[in-house]
């Protein structure tokens, strides 16, 4: 007896409408991060996702990826299939560009402030009552000063603690020989460089190695609050660095996996009231204007300047201090 095909359709249809819903119910990203912004991203994350199935109807799952920001960045380079890629420093982007074309050479344009939801800046972590007396980054190159930072070949924080030391420096001194001086002074008090952010804040606050941990400010506020204020206090050197978090699409895997949409929905939160509402609870620095003086309180005033200001821009930086051989191989070799 043959099927009737009213019955055939209906089948079809069904097993159709299940299949779509499977993959509904399947829809996915990949968040590939740097080191401290593991906690913002679990709280953005669901939101993100909750508005993005009352819109779309579909269940979305936001993983995560965090490690040392060029570590990661190379991952992603190297295979790891990220649909987005959530930075603390350009290079760490620019380099997708230059690898395969993973990400669109004019990612910049792509979202407000040149693709750059929040900006941080980098502080002193300092022992209870501040035992060494630690002000600004002269203190830091003195002898007998404990200092922890992350590596800068594979940490953007890592980067971003030498940059500011080097600007700091280029500025009192009037000269690079007087940085390089500096920075050499800096990083033989060094006693080990981590990976990434969090490796080098668990080597200050775990293991209780050095006397001062450099690092982002939002890392710092949330270390003093978690720990409790009888451990730790923190220091806003004279001047610091404007550390800008970039944001992009892996355009080549969203394409391939079909994610575009979603995860340009992705970023865009990022700039929402909502978003940066998330963004300021965990203390890094919003974009929108009225989240930023709603928790005006939150940040102290401090000077920056960025690397295009001061530094030549991160090409310039790149080939000039980080390239293989370059200043800062020079300075650590020297060291050893």
């Amino acid at each position: 007896m043959k099927t009737p095909v009213s019955k055939l359709v209906r089948g079809l249809a069904t097993v159709l409408f299940l299949s779509a819903g499977a993959a509904l119910a399947q829809t996915s990203i990949l968040n590939v991060s740097y080191d401290v912004s593991r906690e913002l991203y679990k709280d953005l994350n669901p939101v993100f996702a909750s508005q993005w199935k009352a819109r779309t109807g579909q269940e979305l799952s936001v993983n995560q990826s965090h490690g040392g920001s060029s570590k990661q960045a190379l991952s992603v380079a190297a295979g790891l299939e990220a649909d987005v890629i959530t930075m603390n420093q350009a290079p760490d982007i620019d380099i997708l560009v230059e690898r395969g074309g993973l990400v669109a050479a004019d990612w910049r344009k792509k979202f407000p402030h040149n693709a750059t939801p929040y900006t941080t800046t980098s502080v002193f972590l300092v022992r209870k009552g501040n035992p060494k007396k630690i002000k600004d980054w002269d203190d830091l190159a003195k002898p007998g000063i404990g200092v922890i930072v992350p590596n800068p070949k594979t940490s953007g924080n890592g980067r971003y603690t030498y940059l500011a030391a080097w600007g700091y420096a280029l500025e009192k001194t009037g000269s690079e020989a007087g940085a390089r001086d500096f920075a050499q002074r800096l990083f033989a008090n060094v006693p080990v460089l981590d990976g990434g952010g969090r490796g080098a804040t668990t080597t200050f606050t775990q293991r209780d190695m050095g006397d001062v941990l450099v690092t982002f400010e939002n890392e710092a506020i949330l270390i003093a609050r978690e720990l409790g204020g009888n451990k730790f206090d923190i220091v806003y050197p004279s001047v610091s660095i404007d550390a800008s978090a970039p944001v992009a699409v892996v355009k080549k895997v969203a394409d391939k996996r079909k994610t575009t949409q979603v995860a340009e929905a992705y970023l865009n939160f990022l700039f929402s009231p909502e978003g940066q509402e998330i963004i300021a609870n965990h203390y890094f620095r919003p974009r929108d204007p009225a989240v930023l003086k709603k928790h005006v309180t939150r940040f102290p005033a401090i000077r920056t300047f960025t690397v295009e200001q001061k530094l030549g821009g991160w090409d310039a930086v790149q080939k000039h201090h980080f390239a293989d051989g370059a200043i800062y191989d020079q300075i650590v070799l020297g060291k050893r």
